[in-house]
């Protein structure tokens, strides 16, 4: 492959997981929240979404972008609908399953299954079977996201008394996720990446509205807060919202799907690291395995080599 087509991905790849770093923060700012005002999560989640779609929308008047944003949503209507209802629900599976089985259990499952997902689709479209690096990237991921994840050192949350249900909204979450990318994936491809996240997101603004609309209702503690809390908030939004899901588009249009996702097990990693110097949570040995292994399997990632099937 030519030096600039490695080249691009490299850059692809470091915008993924700049992203995936940015949601790794989510977690802290939400369970902060939480714990100052009651939000729950989803009302967090739809906070965030229609923050994020104001500050974009924002930046694409300022920026001379709206008719490129309006264009997408008259030209791939159907395909923009799909990436931020996706966005939004894949929030929303991943949350509730992890008040039903915990954490490390809703982590493994979701960011776990995405990569498998979104590789096993690519290979079938492609009719094309996994080169041995691809296979070993992945293994090496996916076993230090159990590692991570096994730890326990980042997020909380303990196994509820329907653990069935939290397996399969976590299961449905790891598939809304990774067909969520691979969608992204083909809408990158063909629009700006400012009109691609702001369409999905305020999308995903309008799908979680009801949940607004009920904290208002009910005279949501956040809504009265002072500053602090707004300020939480509108990081939430913009940082890892807006700025995460465009850099993630950005990303999408030189990386493959199946190699975001992978990279996007940065999050976890980022997580931890987050939690033992903010919050003097230890970092285990298991933990610090993992995360070398993570850190490995995206270094190791580069353009896919094709091997047709017979």
């Amino acid at each position: 492959m030519p030096r600039a087509g490695v080249t691009g991905s490299g850059i692809g790849l470091l915008q993924v997981c700049v992203a995936a770093v940015l949601w790794g923060t989510g977690g802290l700012v939400v369970t902060v929240i939480h714990e100052r005002d009651g939000l729950g999560a989803m009302t967090a989640s739809a906070w965030r979404m229609a923050l994020g779609a104001a500050a974009l929308l924002l930046l694409a008047a300022v920026a001379g972008r709206m008719r490129s944003v309006v264009a997408t949503m008259r030209e791939h209507p159907v395909l923009a609908v799909v990436v931020g209802c996706g966005t939004a629900a894949y929030q929303g599976l991943y949350f509730v399953s992890v008040l039903m089985v915990g954490v490390s259990v809703a982590t493994v499952v979701s960011l776990g299954l995405a990569p498998l997902l979104a590789a096993s689709w690519e290979h079938l479209v492609e009719r094309t079977r996994p080169a041995a690096r691809e296979v070993v990237v992945l293994a090496a991921a996916l076993a230090g996201l159990v590692l991570i994840a096994a730890s326990g050192g980042h997020g909380t949350g303990a196994p509820g008394d329907r653990p069935g249900l939290g397996l399969a909204l976590a299961v449905a979450a790891g598939a809304t996720y990774a067909a969520t990318t691979v969608v992204g994936h083909t809408l990158a491809q063909r629009v700006d990446p400012l009109a691609l996240t702001t369409c999905a997101t305020s999308v995903g603004a309008v799908a979680l509205a009801p949940f607004l609309v009920v904290a208002v209702v009910a005279g949501d503690p956040v809504l009265v807060e002072g500053i602090g809390s707004w300020t939480l908030l509108v990081y939430l939004g913009v940082a890892t919202m807006a700025l995460s899901y465009g850099l993630l588009y950005a990303g999408l249009r030189t990386t493959s799907g199946s190699a975001a996702t992978v990279a996007t097990l940065v999050e976890p990693l980022s997580a931890a690291l987050l939690a033992a110097a903010l919050l003097d949570e230890r970092l285990t040995a298991p933990a610090l395995v993992g995360g070398a292994l993570i850190l490995a399997a995206v270094v190791g990632l580069r353009p896919r080599e094709q091997h047709p099937l017979p």
